[in-house]
Protein backbone atom coordinates (compact mmCIF):
# COMPACT_ATOMS: atom_id res chain seq x y z
CA UNK A 1 0.00 0.00 0.00
CA UNK A 2 3.09 2.75 0.79
CA UNK A 3 4.52 2.14 -2.55
CA UNK A 4 1.05 2.36 -4.62
CA UNK A 5 0.16 4.96 -2.39
CA UNK A 6 3.22 6.85 -3.14
CA UNK A 7 3.03 6.84 -6.50
CA UNK A 8 -0.60 8.18 -6.67
CA UNK A 9 0.03 10.78 -3.66
CA UNK A 10 3.72 11.91 -5.80
CA UNK A 11 2.08 12.16 -9.19
CA UNK A 12 3.79 9.53 -10.45
CA UNK A 13 0.86 7.57 -11.18
CA UNK A 14 -2.23 9.69 -12.58
CA UNK A 15 -4.46 10.26 -15.72
CA UNK A 16 -1.86 12.93 -16.69
CA UNK A 17 0.55 10.23 -16.66
CA UNK A 18 -1.40 7.69 -18.48
CA UNK A 19 -1.98 5.60 -15.79
CA UNK A 20 -5.02 6.30 -14.12
CA UNK A 21 -6.00 4.00 -10.80
CA UNK A 22 -9.18 1.89 -11.43
CA UNK A 23 -9.22 -0.31 -8.29
CA UNK A 24 -11.33 -3.58 -8.26
CA UNK A 25 -13.02 -4.36 -5.13
CA UNK A 26 -15.31 -6.99 -6.00
CA UNK A 27 -17.85 -7.52 -2.72
CA UNK A 28 -20.77 -10.09 -2.15
CA UNK A 29 -23.58 -9.08 0.70
CA UNK A 30 -22.09 -6.11 1.92
CA UNK A 31 -18.92 -8.63 2.23
CA UNK A 32 -15.52 -7.41 0.59
CA UNK A 33 -14.30 -10.59 -1.51
CA UNK A 34 -11.45 -8.93 -3.22
CA UNK A 35 -9.48 -5.89 -3.63
CA UNK A 36 -6.64 -5.78 -6.58
CA UNK A 37 -5.17 -2.38 -8.21
CA UNK A 38 -6.16 -1.66 -11.65
CA UNK A 39 -5.13 1.12 -13.79
CA UNK A 40 -6.39 2.48 -16.98
CA UNK A 41 -3.70 2.87 -19.65
CA UNK A 42 -3.57 5.35 -22.86
CA UNK A 43 0.44 3.60 -23.29
CA UNK A 44 2.61 0.94 -23.03
CA UNK A 45 5.07 2.28 -21.03
CA UNK A 46 6.64 1.14 -17.44
CA UNK A 47 4.81 -2.26 -17.99
CA UNK A 48 7.95 -4.68 -19.10
CA UNK A 49 5.35 -6.73 -20.81
CA UNK A 50 6.04 -5.55 -24.25
CA UNK A 51 2.49 -5.53 -26.07
CA UNK A 52 3.48 -2.58 -28.88
CA UNK A 53 3.14 -4.98 -31.56
CA UNK A 54 -0.39 -5.91 -30.32
CA UNK A 55 -1.48 -2.27 -30.61
CA UNK A 56 -0.01 -1.84 -33.83
CA UNK A 57 -1.80 -4.55 -35.10
CA UNK A 58 -4.77 -3.35 -33.67
CA UNK A 59 -4.16 0.07 -35.35
CA UNK A 60 -3.45 -1.27 -38.84
CA UNK A 61 -6.96 -2.87 -38.52
CA UNK A 62 -8.69 0.19 -37.73
CA UNK A 63 -9.16 -0.62 -34.09
CA UNK A 64 -8.53 0.89 -30.52
CA UNK A 65 -6.23 -1.25 -28.08
CA UNK A 66 -5.73 1.91 -26.13
CA UNK A 67 -7.48 2.53 -23.10
CA UNK A 68 -6.81 -0.83 -21.97
CA UNK A 69 -6.68 -1.73 -18.40
CA UNK A 70 -3.82 -3.46 -16.35
CA UNK A 71 -3.36 -5.22 -12.19
CA UNK A 72 0.30 -4.23 -11.98
CA UNK A 73 2.65 -2.87 -9.84
CA UNK A 74 3.80 0.26 -12.31
CA UNK A 75 7.81 0.64 -13.22
CA UNK A 76 8.19 -2.76 -11.36
CA UNK A 77 9.00 -6.01 -13.14
CA UNK A 78 8.95 -7.49 -9.79
CA UNK A 79 6.56 -10.43 -9.62
CA UNK A 80 4.47 -10.88 -6.34
CA UNK A 81 1.47 -10.89 -4.92
CA UNK A 82 -1.48 -9.35 -7.62
CA UNK A 83 -4.79 -9.15 -5.15
CA UNK A 84 -5.94 -9.18 -1.76
CA UNK A 85 -8.71 -12.34 -0.99
CA UNK A 86 -9.54 -14.85 1.93
CA UNK A 87 -10.61 -16.80 -1.55
CA UNK A 88 -8.46 -19.51 -2.60
CA UNK A 89 -6.28 -18.75 -5.42
CA UNK A 90 -8.62 -20.68 -8.48
CA UNK A 91 -11.82 -19.11 -7.07
CA UNK A 92 -10.39 -15.89 -6.73
CA UNK A 93 -9.12 -16.18 -10.63
CA UNK A 94 -12.51 -17.25 -11.46
CA UNK A 95 -14.16 -14.41 -10.03
CA UNK A 96 -11.47 -12.07 -11.70
CA UNK A 97 -11.83 -13.49 -14.81
CA UNK A 98 -15.87 -13.28 -14.93
CA UNK A 99 -15.48 -9.65 -13.62
CA UNK A 100 -13.22 -8.00 -15.66
CA UNK A 101 -14.87 -9.63 -18.82
CA UNK A 102 -18.42 -7.87 -17.42
CA UNK A 103 -16.06 -4.30 -17.27
CA UNK A 104 -14.36 -4.40 -20.61
CA UNK A 105 -17.49 -4.98 -22.07
CA UNK A 106 -19.18 -2.61 -20.23
CA UNK A 107 -16.35 0.20 -20.57
CA UNK A 108 -15.39 -1.23 -24.07
CA UNK A 109 -12.15 -1.51 -23.39
CA UNK A 110 -9.65 -4.02 -25.70
CA UNK A 111 -8.67 -6.36 -23.03
CA UNK A 112 -6.67 -6.25 -19.62
CA UNK A 113 -3.26 -7.69 -18.29
CA UNK A 114 -2.41 -8.84 -14.95
CA UNK A 115 1.46 -8.61 -15.02
CA UNK A 116 4.35 -10.36 -13.05
CA UNK A 117 1.32 -12.14 -10.65
CA UNK A 118 2.78 -14.51 -8.09
CA UNK A 119 2.59 -18.27 -8.95
CA UNK A 120 -0.28 -17.59 -11.66
CA UNK A 121 1.72 -20.07 -14.28
CA UNK A 122 0.74 -23.02 -11.69
CA UNK A 123 -2.81 -22.29 -11.51
CA UNK A 124 -6.10 -23.61 -13.73
CA UNK A 125 -5.66 -21.24 -16.37
CA UNK A 126 -8.48 -20.36 -18.71
CA UNK A 127 -7.52 -20.71 -22.29
CA UNK A 128 -10.82 -19.74 -23.37
CA UNK A 129 -10.55 -16.65 -21.78
CA UNK A 130 -7.17 -15.88 -20.04
CA UNK A 131 -3.83 -15.73 -21.99
CA UNK A 132 -0.48 -16.72 -20.22
CA UNK A 133 2.35 -15.31 -21.67
CA UNK A 134 6.39 -15.82 -19.62
CA UNK A 135 9.46 -14.55 -19.80
CA UNK A 136 12.78 -14.62 -18.65
CA UNK A 137 14.43 -12.60 -15.67
CA UNK A 138 17.70 -13.46 -14.21
CA UNK A 139 18.11 -13.96 -10.29
CA UNK A 140 20.94 -14.67 -7.98
CA UNK A 141 19.89 -17.68 -5.08
CA UNK A 142 21.84 -17.80 -1.75
CA UNK A 143 22.62 -21.51 -1.22
CA UNK A 144 23.70 -20.94 2.18
CA UNK A 145 27.18 -18.87 1.28
CA UNK A 146 28.79 -17.56 4.35
CA UNK A 147 30.88 -14.82 2.52
CA UNK A 148 31.34 -13.35 -1.34
CA UNK A 149 34.44 -15.47 -1.63
CA UNK A 150 33.03 -18.25 -0.94
CA UNK A 151 29.98 -17.76 -3.61
CA UNK A 152 32.72 -16.55 -6.43
CA UNK A 153 34.62 -19.93 -5.06
CA UNK A 154 31.30 -21.61 -7.41
CA UNK A 155 32.87 -20.33 -10.62
CA UNK A 156 34.69 -21.70 -13.01
CA UNK A 157 38.31 -20.69 -12.92
CA UNK A 158 38.36 -18.38 -15.66
CA UNK A 159 35.07 -16.98 -14.33
CA UNK A 160 36.29 -16.11 -11.12
CA UNK A 161 39.05 -14.36 -12.58
CA UNK A 162 37.14 -12.21 -14.04
CA UNK A 163 34.91 -11.36 -11.64
CA UNK A 164 37.82 -10.76 -9.19
CA UNK A 165 39.44 -8.16 -12.04
CA UNK A 166 36.40 -6.52 -12.46
CA UNK A 167 36.02 -5.88 -8.57
CA UNK A 168 40.13 -5.20 -8.29
CA UNK A 169 38.77 -2.15 -11.04
CA UNK A 170 36.83 -0.31 -7.99
CA UNK A 171 39.47 -1.03 -5.49
CA UNK A 172 41.97 0.51 -7.48
CA UNK A 173 39.55 3.77 -8.24
CA UNK A 174 39.62 4.06 -4.65
CA UNK A 175 35.85 3.95 -5.03
CA UNK A 176 34.12 2.83 -1.67
CA UNK A 177 30.25 1.89 -0.76
CA UNK A 178 28.07 2.93 2.02
CA UNK A 179 25.16 1.29 2.26
CA UNK A 180 22.05 3.35 3.86
CA UNK A 181 18.46 2.30 5.25
CA UNK A 182 15.69 4.50 5.23
CA UNK A 183 16.10 6.07 8.17
CA UNK A 184 19.58 6.80 7.86
CA UNK A 185 19.41 8.63 3.96
CA UNK A 186 19.34 12.67 4.56
CA UNK A 187 17.31 14.97 2.10
CA UNK A 188 21.46 15.83 0.57
CA UNK A 189 22.17 12.22 0.08
CA UNK A 190 18.46 11.20 -1.44
CA UNK A 191 19.40 14.30 -3.67
CA UNK A 192 22.61 12.71 -5.13
CA UNK A 193 20.54 9.77 -5.53
CA UNK A 194 17.50 11.01 -7.43
CA UNK A 195 20.13 13.25 -9.92
CA UNK A 196 21.77 10.02 -10.81
CA UNK A 197 18.52 7.90 -11.15
CA UNK A 198 17.11 11.03 -13.07
CA UNK A 199 20.69 11.24 -15.06
CA UNK A 200 19.59 7.16 -17.02
CA UNK A 201 17.01 8.48 -18.29
CA UNK A 202 18.13 11.90 -19.88
CA UNK A 203 20.80 10.38 -21.36
CA UNK A 204 18.46 8.52 -23.37
CA UNK A 205 16.41 11.61 -23.92
CA UNK A 206 13.62 10.64 -21.98
CA UNK A 207 11.84 11.87 -19.14
CA UNK A 208 12.02 9.49 -15.75
CA UNK A 209 8.85 8.13 -14.52
CA UNK A 210 9.58 8.82 -11.27
CA UNK A 211 9.88 12.18 -9.25
CA UNK A 212 11.59 13.68 -5.67
CA UNK A 213 8.38 13.46 -3.70
CA UNK A 214 7.89 9.64 -4.66
CA UNK A 215 11.49 9.02 -3.04
CA UNK A 216 11.26 11.43 -0.32
CA UNK A 217 7.72 10.17 0.49
CA UNK A 218 8.65 6.23 0.56
CA UNK A 219 12.13 6.93 2.82
CA UNK A 220 9.54 8.25 5.73
CA UNK A 221 6.87 5.60 4.64
CA UNK A 222 8.75 2.03 4.42
CA UNK A 223 12.39 3.00 6.09
CA UNK A 224 13.09 -0.55 6.88
CA UNK A 225 12.33 -1.84 3.41
CA UNK A 226 14.98 0.72 1.51
CA UNK A 227 18.52 -0.03 1.28
CA UNK A 228 20.77 3.24 -0.84
CA UNK A 229 24.00 1.95 -2.02
CA UNK A 230 26.50 5.33 -2.17
CA UNK A 231 29.61 5.07 -4.60
CA UNK A 232 31.96 7.20 -2.71
CA UNK A 233 34.86 8.90 -4.67
CA UNK A 234 36.74 11.33 -2.85
CA UNK A 235 34.18 12.26 -0.27
CA UNK A 236 31.61 12.22 -2.52
CA UNK A 237 28.96 10.00 -3.99
CA UNK A 238 29.16 8.95 -7.85
CA UNK A 239 26.44 6.48 -8.44
CA UNK A 240 23.62 5.09 -6.54
CA UNK A 241 21.10 2.52 -6.62
CA UNK A 242 18.23 1.95 -4.60
CA UNK A 243 16.76 -0.73 -3.81
CA UNK A 244 13.37 -2.90 -1.37
CA UNK A 245 13.87 -5.74 1.00
CA UNK A 246 11.03 -8.32 2.17
CA UNK A 247 12.11 -10.85 4.27
CA UNK A 248 13.35 -12.99 1.71
CA UNK A 249 14.12 -10.80 -1.08
CA UNK A 250 16.43 -8.03 -2.05
CA UNK A 251 14.66 -5.71 -5.29
CA UNK A 252 17.36 -3.84 -7.13
CA UNK A 253 15.05 -1.12 -8.69
CA UNK A 254 17.17 2.06 -9.45
CA UNK A 255 20.47 3.07 -10.03
CA UNK A 256 22.23 5.56 -11.97
CA UNK A 257 25.66 7.68 -12.32
CA UNK A 258 26.86 11.00 -14.32
CA UNK A 259 30.11 10.05 -14.85
CA UNK A 260 30.83 6.44 -16.08
CA UNK A 261 33.97 4.13 -14.63
CA UNK A 262 34.67 1.19 -15.19
CA UNK A 263 33.15 -1.38 -14.03
CA UNK A 264 30.74 0.63 -11.66
CA UNK A 265 27.58 -0.35 -12.59
CA UNK A 266 27.95 -4.32 -11.56
CA UNK A 267 29.85 -3.23 -8.83
CA UNK A 268 26.91 -1.13 -7.52
CA UNK A 269 24.02 -2.75 -8.81
CA UNK A 270 25.13 -6.43 -8.43
CA UNK A 271 27.92 -7.08 -6.24
CA UNK A 272 27.15 -4.84 -3.53
CA UNK A 273 23.48 -6.68 -3.24
CA UNK A 274 25.06 -10.08 -3.26
CA UNK A 275 27.25 -8.98 -0.68
CA UNK A 276 24.01 -7.45 1.34
CA UNK A 277 21.99 -10.43 0.99
CA UNK A 278 24.91 -12.99 2.05
CA UNK A 279 25.71 -10.35 5.42
CA UNK A 280 21.32 -10.66 6.07
CA UNK A 281 20.74 -14.31 5.17
CA UNK A 282 18.26 -12.72 2.50
CA UNK A 283 17.29 -16.26 -0.06
CA UNK A 284 17.00 -14.23 -3.25
CA UNK A 285 18.01 -11.22 -5.59
CA UNK A 286 16.29 -10.01 -7.89
CA UNK A 287 17.66 -7.36 -9.68
CA UNK A 288 15.11 -5.70 -12.34
CA UNK A 289 14.00 -6.71 -15.65
CA UNK A 290 16.45 -8.86 -19.04
CA UNK A 291 20.02 -8.24 -18.97
CA UNK A 292 21.38 -11.55 -20.19
CA UNK A 293 24.82 -9.74 -18.80
CA UNK A 294 23.60 -10.91 -15.33
CA UNK A 295 24.37 -14.81 -16.15
CA UNK A 296 28.19 -14.59 -16.21
CA UNK A 297 27.81 -13.01 -12.73
CA UNK A 298 25.63 -15.66 -11.21
CA UNK A 299 22.20 -14.63 -11.99
CA UNK A 300 20.24 -17.98 -13.02
CA UNK A 301 17.61 -17.72 -15.58
CA UNK A 302 13.84 -17.78 -13.92
CA UNK A 303 10.40 -17.59 -15.30
CA UNK A 304 8.31 -15.10 -15.07
CA UNK A 305 4.51 -14.76 -16.21
CA UNK A 306 1.78 -12.11 -17.58
CA UNK A 307 -2.09 -13.10 -18.15
CA UNK A 308 -4.14 -11.50 -20.72
CA UNK A 309 -7.85 -11.18 -21.48
CA UNK A 310 -8.36 -10.16 -24.90
CA UNK A 311 -11.89 -9.59 -25.64
CA UNK A 312 -11.70 -9.60 -29.49
CA UNK A 313 -11.91 -13.58 -30.53
CA UNK A 314 -10.38 -12.65 -34.11
CA UNK A 315 -7.09 -10.85 -32.10
CA UNK A 316 -7.29 -13.03 -28.99
CA UNK A 317 -6.76 -15.69 -31.65
CA UNK A 318 -3.85 -14.39 -33.42
CA UNK A 319 -1.77 -13.39 -29.93
CA UNK A 320 -2.65 -16.92 -28.82
CA UNK A 321 -0.70 -18.63 -31.68
CA UNK A 322 1.51 -15.33 -31.60
CA UNK A 323 1.80 -16.51 -27.63
CA UNK A 324 2.47 -20.38 -28.30
CA UNK A 325 5.34 -19.07 -31.00
CA UNK A 326 7.15 -17.00 -28.36
CA UNK A 327 7.22 -19.78 -26.37
CA UNK A 328 8.48 -22.23 -28.62
CA UNK A 329 11.56 -19.35 -29.13
CA UNK A 330 11.93 -19.36 -25.27
CA UNK A 331 12.31 -22.73 -24.41
CA UNK A 332 14.86 -23.00 -27.03
CA UNK A 333 16.92 -20.42 -25.47
CA UNK A 334 16.72 -21.36 -22.40
CA UNK A 335 19.64 -24.19 -22.60
CA UNK A 336 21.35 -21.78 -24.44
CA UNK A 337 21.36 -19.60 -20.83
CA UNK A 338 21.83 -22.23 -18.90
CA UNK A 339 25.48 -23.08 -20.72
CA UNK A 340 26.31 -19.26 -19.97
CA UNK A 341 26.12 -20.00 -16.21
CA UNK A 342 29.72 -19.19 -14.22
CA UNK A 343 29.39 -22.43 -11.87
CA UNK A 344 31.35 -25.37 -11.76
CA UNK A 345 29.56 -28.78 -12.65
CA UNK A 346 28.50 -29.24 -9.08
CA UNK A 347 27.41 -26.14 -9.06
CA UNK A 348 25.41 -25.30 -11.92
CA UNK A 349 21.92 -23.25 -11.61
CA UNK A 350 18.96 -24.39 -13.17
CA UNK A 351 15.91 -22.46 -14.47
CA UNK A 352 13.30 -21.84 -12.20
CA UNK A 353 9.75 -20.05 -11.34
CA UNK A 354 9.74 -17.01 -10.71
CA UNK A 355 8.92 -17.98 -7.28
CA UNK A 356 12.30 -19.73 -6.88
CA UNK A 357 10.72 -23.43 -7.05
CA UNK A 358 12.41 -25.60 -9.44
CA UNK A 359 11.16 -25.00 -13.10
CA UNK A 360 10.66 -28.83 -14.69
CA UNK A 361 9.60 -27.59 -18.36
Amino acid sequence: YAFLNALEESGCVSSETGWQPMHMQLTRNGETLLLMPCYLKNHSYGEYVFDWSWADAYQHHGLNYYPKLITAIPFTPATGPRWLSNLDPDSSLQLISDAMTQLLKTLQLSSWHLLFPEMIGQQGMRPDTLLQRSDIQYHWFNHDYQSFDQFVATFKSRKRRDMRKERARITEANISFLHLSGSEIIDEQLEYFYQFYAATYLKRGRSPYLNRAFFKQLVHSIPDQILLVLAILDNHPVAGALSFIDSETLYGRYWGCLEEYDSLHFETCFYQGIEYCIRNNLKRFDPGAQGEHKIKRGFEPIRTYSNHLIMSEPFREAIQQFLKEEEQLINQHIPKLEKLLPFNANNSGEVREASGEDHSG
